[in-house]
């Protein structure tokens, strides 16, 4: 069930997308009165078409659900339409028109896709607000894996800044890390800013080691057993581990590492009760338990909660979609660069619909969409010829030194296009295989 509400949002969501896009092309196609053939949802053969009395467009809805098309006549596209090439322009097609009605006609469906953006995420703030943990808030700082702690961080440092870059949220600490890819971390660990020196070699183990960063919570006592080894210790609920012998202890992962030292030992150990703190001695079993049960306390945590109105959630919205566009653009740098070994995460589909979540969530649904709006928007722009960054090239070009390329030219750049992507996609689909035997 989980994997069909997933594949359920992944066509919801990629079906939508592609309407926005599409209709972006078309709308500025029909202002320039430039004839669209078809606007299609999906790919042929067609389980479903209708052609209006007195239009131009056939309207449809294919059976391959991996996109979908706008037609538009007298433009060299997917279609690879030779024949209607071949004839003599009309003044309805595309190629016939000036150079920067053209120019708006591609560029249409990359601004409604921003648009699309920019109205989901100040919908999404107005419907649900915004809530967070900012990195100043966890007080406990973080929780580290080995591949953190293998770099030099250690539990309980908190970190202050990657190079320059101050970070806000805690949860996107380790994102933070990659874009930026700093080579140095400030982080403020028993008291005194220290800095790190960040290897660069790290970067491949960044992108595919999740967990880098947890929030350090504070161990306390959830209930003692009458079986315990320690029923009679005076422990109570609530009581918070501070130090096991001489280890301060900032996480469950280092309490587990510290009581690990001392098996089969009667150990001190500090806890803090409300403002007070007590030591008592606890026995230590030969698997380094006390024998009792533990829970993370995280009832003094401050969580950072925005309300807003719709006068506010409009630049707000308009603010986090240019910020997200940022944020993927300096993404695509590092698939872009080898060294990082970026490219082992590109992810097609399968990898898509993993980050939806496995229950219908509408304020995470509507996030995802918004985020992929904007990566849809941002690779489109890239000057590949079978994306509309690359007729956008070539227009501007003719634009700048008044040549514009021959059609036979714009045939070979939109199959040399095509067989890029589709390199590209292999490469992705081949990345989720790979990670599902992983």
């Amino acid at each position: 069930m989980d994997v069909i509400i997933r594949i359920i949002q992944v066509i919801l969501a990629l079906s939508i997308l592609v309407v926005i896009h599409e209709f972006g092309h078309f709308v500025f196609a029909r202002l320039f009165k430039i004839r669209v053939e078809k606007f299609y949802l999906f790919f042929p053969p067609a389980i479903f078409k209708y052609k209006p009395k007195n239009s131009d467009t056939e309207w449809g809805i294919g059976s391959i659900p991996l996109g979908g098309f706008c037609k538009i006549s007298g433009m060299i596209d997917e279609s690879m339409d030779k024949e209607t090439m071949a004839q003599e322009p009309q003044p309805w097609e595309y190629r016939t028109k000036p150079a920067w009605q053209r120019l708006l006609v591609i560029s249409g469906g990359v601004l409604f896709n921003f648009i699309f953006a920019m109205i989901l995420y100040s919908a999404i703030l107005y419907t649900w607000g915004e809530e967070y943990l900012k990195n100043d808030d966890a007080k406990y700082g973080i929780q580290t894996n080995s591949l953190s702690a293998e770099m030099g961080f250690r539990d309980g440092d908190r970190i202050l800044a990657f190079d320059d870059m101050v970070p806000d949220n805690f949860a996107e600490l380790q994102i933070d890390l990659v874009r930026s890819q700093a080579k140095t971390a400030t982080v403020l660990r028993h008291g005194d800013t220290i800095v790190l020196e960040l290897d660069q070699d790290y970067i491949p183990a960044i992108l595919n080691t999740p967990g880098m960063f947890m929030l350090a919570t504070p161990v306390a006592v959830a209930q003692v057993p009458d079986t315990s080894i320690n029923a009679s210790a005076g422990l109570m609920a609530g009581d918070r581990f501070v130090k096991v012998a001489d280890t301060d202890i900032h996480s469950f992962s280092g309490l587990q590492s510290a009581l690990a030292k001392h098996k089969g030992e009667i150990t001190p150990i500090e806890f803090r009760r409300g403002e007070e703190l007590i030591t008592q001695h606890l026995h230590i079993d030969e698997n380094g338990k006390i024998e009792v049960i533990l829970q993370n306390d995280i009832s003094d945590f401050h969580i950072t909660q925005k309300e807003y109105t719709i006068f506010s959630a409009i630049p707000a919205g308009v603010t986090k979609a240019f910020s997200t566009i940022g944020d993927y653009i300096k993404e695509l740098g590092l698939i872009f660069s080898p060294k990082t070994e970026a490219y082992k995460s590109v992810g097609s589909f399968i990898a898509i619909g993993s980050i939806f979540p496995t229950a219908w969530n509408w304020e995470a649904f509507w996030n995802i969409v918004a985020l992929l709006s904007v990566m849809l928007a941002v690779i489109n722009l890239l000057p590949i010829p079978a994306l509309d960054g690359g007729h956008i090239v070539f227009t501007l070009y003719e634009m700048i030194t008044g040549r514009k390329p021959s059609d036979k030219f714009m045939e070979y750049a939109q199959m040399a296009g095509m067989i890029f992507l589709l390199l590209i996609m292999f490469l992705a689909f081949g990345n989720d295989i790979l990670r599902l035997f992983r």
